[in-house]
């Protein structure tokens, strides 16, 4: 194992860990959540475990699991600080799968709570590799860059909107950290896939807000908004990844 390797997974744990202690001390309680079946437009399977409850938005975490080992796999063929910052998001990926089905399997407030919060670490990532292709190496700016990103998630404490407000701060930092990252070592190429991932971004805000007016209609009966915005989130975080790879290779050239 590389050392970018146990760094990766050390880092990745930790901050787990940490997310993990803090909310299971109390101290989000407060934090306003959906939790409930009411809030899913998806009928639940009667008789099926609460696990797959509701198969088709349980099931689709699958897809977080095996885009993170996609990325984790390939990252063997990097080398240096690229490799360690790859495998970073990969490893994410692989967390947050399970995490946001735990949500779903015991619709508990506080596992609401730490789906909600590692969301915003994992936007913050993609913000810090983009920094990384344009500035180089700045472990502190990296390190607080995700505090920074931790500590926002206070402002769902103070407001039943907060992690809304927080989030949506994420995404404008990431969409601006990639057209400059775009416009100073981009190609048609990474052009593309900006716009695919920009594309998937809406797609994943858009599809979730309006999960439950959208299942009026037949085509969202049973694939609801909800599913289909978690396939966006995943084409996102995919995008991410290709995005920073293809930067980094012309990069290097």
């Amino acid at each position: 194992m590389e050392p970018e390797d146990r760094a990766a997974a050390w880092h990745v744990a930790a901050g787990l860990a940490f997310c993990s202690a803090a909310v299971a001390s109390g101290a989000f309680d407060g934090v306003h959540t959906e939790v409930g079946y009411e809030h899913y437009a998806e009928p639940r399977v009667a008789g099926w475990p609460a696990a797959v409850a509701m198969p088709a938005n349980c099931l689709v975490n699958v897809t977080y699991v095996l885009l993170g080992w996609h990325w984790l796999s390939s990252a063997g063929r990097r080398r240096g600080r690229a490799r360690y910052l790859q495998e970073v998001f990969a490893l994410m990926a692989l967390v947050y799968g399970p995490v946001q089905w735990l949500r779903l399997w015991t619709q508990a407030h506080r596992a609401a709570v730490l789906d909600q919060w590692l969301t915003l670490p994992i936007f913050a990532w993609a913000a810090v590799w983009c920094h990384f292709l344009e500035h180089g190496w700045q472990p502190g700016t990296f390190l607080a860059t995700e505090a920074a990103s931790l500590a926002s998630y206070g402002l769902a404490l103070l407001h039943p909107q907060g992690f809304e407000l927080a989030l949506g701060g994420h995404i404008l930092a990431v969409v601006w950290k990639v057209f400059r990252a775009q416009r100073h070592l981009g190609d048609g190429t990474s052009a593309g896939i900006v716009a695919l991932g920009m594309a998937s971004c809406l797609g994943f805000v858009c599809l979730k807000l309006w999960d439950l007016e959208l299942a009026r209609w037949a085509p969202f009966h049973r694939l609801t908004g909800h599913f289909w915005s978690k396939i966006c989130d995943v084409l996102q975080f995919h995008c991410a990844f290709l995005f920073c790879v293809r930067l980094g290779s012309l990069r290097s050239q």
